[in-house]
């Protein structure tokens, strides 16, 4: 009797052990699906992440990881990844990952805000100073705005989730940064760890904050995802280099296509190359100052041709051409600028390319006519009948009704054509010098 009393207890105690650790005999492992995220914060990686933690929920994942390596980007696409990360109903670990990754400016904000702040040994966070699209200060008034606005929203984040919100706050405010290690001693994160697998045990049955959420990923099934191919591009496409570049190259062919109707390829091409830039202004945060300059850089080139200002229009457009590319993605901040050098390259080709026209239509306007009435002007011809004032003169192949209006002109002698009347009839004048027949 006392075996059996014994053996039952030992059953149930098995029994509690196994419903407590969760690893009930045909218990399915948990699932985590890791987002590789090493690119900056932008509307199109903000679709992506957002995505990701989307697909995380539909599919029943325990536990999204973003493994980021990020410099930073744009305020109002961390702000829409930092509002997924709090509305998620799985847990969301950020881990600043790989070595040798690091987690800057939106970065420490999107890491503040996740159930979860993971790094790998050196790494480090920090550096979430607001400046200004040009890379420098804000002017005083407008930095003291930006700067209190972001130090606030930081701080709300680190404590919501139980962190040192002091550290977080000097991040905005002095540019603070830490290693992993010195993250961790501080309660910036919650934990260093070496790698994905050793993360998800080192987190396991830990409680967030302040979702309440348990998570269990020791020894889970990781799914690992990639930005598509197609994400790739757009995240291209929204270089404000490559937008300026699609922009110029958009109007020279609408430009060329309407110079030149029927060419097909010119207009189709710069059709295409003007939709595609309009993708990458409707992402990107515009200046209108900047748009309107670059609107007055076409005007300009465009009425070159048509008015005679030997060159001051081209080279008035060049100059609203880098001046408006400079600050067309000034909202944007740094690392979304157009490059100076690319601005020049751009408006430089432009006007080399409007001076070689304006050179091909002046060099048009001087030829000689080589065809109809005005051919025949300056022609020297050949007298076969004299002209007392009238008779014959041989011009080019063709004989001529000619009259001439000074002193008689005999056969044999060269004349010069000098007009042609409404009957036909050339009007010449004797060659005061041996001219080589054209005919």
């Amino acid at each position: 009797m006392l075996l059996l009393r014994g053996f039952s207890a030992l059953i149930c105690a098995l029994a509690a052990a196994l419903v407590l650790t969760g690893t009930a005999v045909g218990a399915e492992p948990p699932r985590v699906l890791a987002v590789e995220f090493e690119n900056d914060v932008n509307p199109v990686t903000a679709d992506y992440l957002t995505g990701a933690i989307e697909q995380g929920e539909k599919d029943g994942y325990d536990a999204v990881v973003i493994l980021m390596d990020t410099p930073g980007g744009l305020d109002s696409a961390m702000r829409d990844i930092i509002k997924k990360e709090l509305e998620s109903t799985v847990p969301v670990v950020v881990y600043v990952y790989p070595q040798g990754s690091r987690a800057a400016s939106a970065g420490v904000f999107i890491t503040m805000a996740a159930d979860v702040a993971a790094m790998a040994p050196n790494t480090n966070i920090g550096s979430s100073t607001p400046i200004s699209s040009g890379g420098g200060n804000i002017p005083s008034d407008l930095r003291r705005k930006v700067i209190n606005d972001a130090a606030a929203y930081i701080r709300g984040l680190a404590e919501t989730h139980g962190r040192n919100a002091d550290w977080a706050e000097q991040a905005v405010r002095q540019a603070s940064n830490l290693t992993a290690e010195e993250a961790l001693d501080q309660n910036v994160v919650d934990v260093v760890s070496p790698d994905i697998p050793t993360l998800l045990n080192d987190i396991d049955g830990m409680k967030t904050e302040p979702k309440g959420l348990v998570l269990h990923t020791a020894g889970a099934e990781v799914t690992t995802i990639h930005m598509s191919l197609w994400k790739r591009i757009l995240d291209t496409l929204i270089d404000p280099n490559i937008i300026v570049l699609l922009l110029s190259l958009g109007a020279l062919g609408i430009t060329v296509e309407l110079f030149n109707p029927g060419l097909i390829f010119p207009g189709t091409f710069g059709a295409i190359s003007l939709i595609v830039a309009f993708f990458g202004l409707q992402v990107l945060p515009v200046s209108a100052a900047g748009v309107l300059l670059i609107l007055l850089a076409a005007a300009f080139f465009a009425a070159e041709p048509f008015v005679m200002s030997h060159g001051a229009l081209a080279l008035a457009g060049a100059a609203c051409f880098v001046i408006g590319s400079l600050m067309l993605f000034d909202p944007a901040g740094p690392g979304y600028q157009v490059s100076i050098w690319v601005a020049l390259a751009i408006a430089g080709t432009f006007v080399l390319l409007f001076m070689f026209a304006l050179t091909k239509i002046l060099q048009a306007r001087r030829r000689r006519p080589v065809t109809g009435q005005e051919e025949l002007i300056g022609q020297v011809g050949l007298v076969r009948k004299a002209l007392d004032p009238a008779g014959f003169v041989f011009v080019r192949g063709e004989l001529w009704q000619a009259r001439s209006d000074g002193e008689p002109i005999c056969v044999g002698e060269e004349v010069v054509v000098e007009s042609l009347d409404d009957a036909l009839v050339i009007h010449v004048r004797r060659a005061k010098t041996p001219v080589p027949l054209t005919a």
